[in-house]
């Protein structure tokens, strides 16, 4: 049974959550702030957090932040009644992988997770598959048919990472945090080189595109 962290401060709503995520065949783990979703996590890591943005003792980007730190690949649904460009833009640079605004509608709120989950089974695989097009993790190679091209490693973990979260708006600094490491000494521009380097060697690949997003960063898109 996947475990899922609610970081809720407002109870009611929390208990809500929680029920229905048992109710669909999850273990949820409540907190109703941000210092006891970290502790939380430090006793049971969770195979996905649900994080309110506006709690006690620490926010929920702040909370993000020191999750994304300790656990880079855990999926973690930003959930808040702020629903503007800036805070979402906040948001994705905390860490966050998907974006969900109150009022909580209980039923999206399972497609989100849903979603999330799926992805993050696909970054543990070793292959994805987007239309005719197979990535293969352990090759670092992208095929099609009869035509096979072979990538450098952060190049590969780039187009891997957009394409297992299709749609999914990622910024310059979190795919920095995430293929060159917290501690990088390089700038975002480097992500906007690598991306037109891969826009140029994946034209033989009609399956994906890769999309800017202005003000916010980098998503691919599905055309097959």
């Amino acid at each position: 049974m996947f475990r899922i962290l609610v970081a809720e401060d407002d109870l009611p709503l929390q208990k809500m959550m929680c029920a229905f995520l048992k109710l669909n065949g999850y273990q949820p783990i409540p907190a109703s702030d941000g210092v006891e979703a970290l502790e939380a996590i430090d006793h049971i890591l969770p195979d996905l957090a649900i994080i309110d943005v506006m709690m006690p003792r620490k926010n929920g980007w702040e909370v993000t932040k020191e999750i994304r730190s300790m656990f880079p690949m855990l999926p973690i649904l930003m959930v808040t009644a702020k629903d503007t460009l800036e805070d979402k833009r906040i948001g994705f640079a905390s860490g966050a992988d998907d974006y969900l605004t109150k009022p909580v509608d209980l039923d999206e709120m399972l497609l989100h997770v849903q979603a999330l989950m799926r992805r993050a089974n696909a970054m543990t695989s070793h292959k994805l598959q987007v239309g005719k097009t197979v990535l293969d993790y352990d090759a670092l190679t992208v095929s099609r048919e009869d035509y096979t091209l072979s990538l450098p490693k952060k190049e590969f973990y780039l187009l891997f990472k957009l394409l297992s979260s299709p749609r999914q708006i990622f910024t310059r600094q979190q795919l920095m945090d995430d293929i060159w490491g917290m501690d990088a000494q390089s700038d975002e521009r480097t992500v906007d080189v690598h991306i037109r380097r891969l826009r140029e060697k994946c034209e033989p690949f009609p399956d994906f595109t890769i999309e800017t997003v202005r003000g916010l960063g980098y998503k691919a898109e599905k055309t097959a």
